[in-house]
């Protein structure tokens, strides 16, 4: 199963650059790193990043995360997967732009 991660153009770039990264600032001070499920993705994006440019959609296999990754309720009581650990490049099964077009972010529509 995929998971998504929704990052700013500096998370990207320091995953990239270094292999691994504790995250956004909310993943830093919560202790895990926050990932929604294709069905919250939009909803996570509208919430955290309304109106911001130049993010980057990663997808990451949830299955080959092992233990690390805990599914615990939090918005609306749905569970979403936390990660708790860094976030490895070689967790990322695909990386893509996440356009702001109009009035929202513009997903991929293979997103399974």
């Amino acid at each position: 199963m995929l998971i998504y991660k929704i990052f700013r153009a500096v998370e990207w770039a320091e995953l990239q650059s270094l292999g691994v990264t504790d995250g956004a600032p909310i993943d830093v001070s919560d202790g895990f790193v926050h990932f929604s499920t294709a069905e919250q993705a939009a909803e996570t994006a509208a919430k955290h990043f309304a109106g911001v440019e130049g993010l980057t959609l990663l997808a990451c296999d949830a299955d080959a995360m092992g233990d690390d990754l805990k599914w615990e309720v939090s918005r609306g009581d749905a569970l979403f997967p936390h990660l708790y650990r860094q976030i490895r490049l070689s967790d990322v099964v695909w990386a893509r732009p996440l356009p702001f077009v109009g009035t929202a972010h513009q997903f991929p529509e293979d997103m399974a």
